[in-house]
């Protein structure tokens, strides 16, 4: 089972598309019993197309239905793969294909220096800078430096307010910090109308990476590194550039920069994982799950979890559209 994110008419992640194998008889017990699932239907609308709908067993559509699934008409789903294909039909109420991996937009002057700004945070982070110096960074961009004290805020409620980047910093740690740029990175910029649904893309993929090592047996440092190669993994499409000019700076490990230009070694195998799931291309996920040791099922519960995840930061990103 795959599942895939759907824009709305504002480009704004609304939907899950579900791609099901209909010859997968290990699938309704599975949704049958998968309370996470269920929970996730709950939060944002999981839809298959009527097409799609009519050739799967009656025993996958009952399970289907129980954990809450939506069959719509093919016409609400319209599948374009690139903005000048806009605007969508007059039925269409959700948009499917590849048009929020294309080039971006020319950044206005605002976007470019703030991504800029994030890029060079993070290559300070990465290379375990001077406290001070990352400080120096952030009194640069009122925005970026409004949302960080925002956001270790909400993560020490009941704590001593902070006054300080340094304070702040120290807090939030490096670990966490250099996740949060990331996101940063991604977030919305009016001038970006990729940028929530690119959002949405990157927190998945990254999620998944990291629950998907641990499913592997790889230790929390490996764990880590794959969060690290799922959000780097993105970077080319959301500047327009080839992704090794924009590692270029970033002073990453050998590991991660395998993983990411060959897709060598395990972190890039779990990509590949992570690729053929956005692709629904299940026999070549199947291989590198098999490569890996995780188990079809395991795999479909940190695919549920990430979108959890996802969700959380889409919420917590989409009124920021002037970082």
């Amino acid at each position: 089972m795959f599942l895939n994110v759907l824009a709305d008419r504002k480009l704004r992640p609304a939907a899950l598309h579900l791609r099901i194998n209909a010859t997968d008889t290990a699938l309704p017990v599975l949704l049958g019993n998968s309370e996470a699932f269920s929970g996730l239907s709950a939060r944002i609308p999981c839809v298959l197309a009527e097409s799609e709908w009519s050739g799967l067993p009656g025993e996958t559509t009952e399970a289907l239905q129980a954990a809450g699934c939506i069959v719509v008409a093919d016409d609400l789903i319209c599948t374009i793969d690139d903005l000048g294909d806009l605007p969508l039909t007059a039925k269409a109420s959700y948009l499917a294909g590849s048009w929020y991996l294309r080039p971006p937009p020319k950044p206005g002057n605002a976007q470019h220096a703030s991504r800029a700004l994030a890029l060079q945070l993070l290559q300070l982070v990465a290379a375990d800078a001077d406290t001070h110096e990352i400080e120096a960074i952030f009194r640069h961009d009122p925005s970026l430096s409004y949302h960080l004290l925002r956001l270790v805020n909400s993560l020490n409620r009941g704590g001593k307010r902070i006054t300080s980047f340094a304070q702040a910093i120290l807090i939030l740690g490096r670990q966490q910090l250099r996740r949060w740029l990331n996101l940063v990175l991604f977030a919305a910029h009016k001038e970006d109308p990729r940028s929530q649904m690119l959002t949405a893309r990157v927190s998945i993929r990254a999620r998944s990476m990291e629950l998907l090592a641990r499913e592997a047996g790889l230790d929390r440092a490996h764990q880590e590194s794959a969060f690290m190669t799922g959000m780097f993994s993105l970077l080319g499409v959301l500047f327009g550039m080839p992704l090794g000019e924009v590692l270029k700076p970033l002073n990453i490990g050998d590991d991660l920069s395998a993983a990411l230009l060959s897709m060598e070694g395990e972190l890039g195998n779990i990509l590949a994982i992570v690729i053929a799931a956005e692709n629904a291309d299940a026999s070549l996920a199947a291989t590198h799950l098999a490569r890996a040791g995780i188990s079809d099922a395991a795999f479909i519960e940190t695919r549920i979890a990430a979108i959890e995840w996802m969700l959380d930061v889409v919420a917590e990103t989409a009124g920021d559209a002037h970082v």
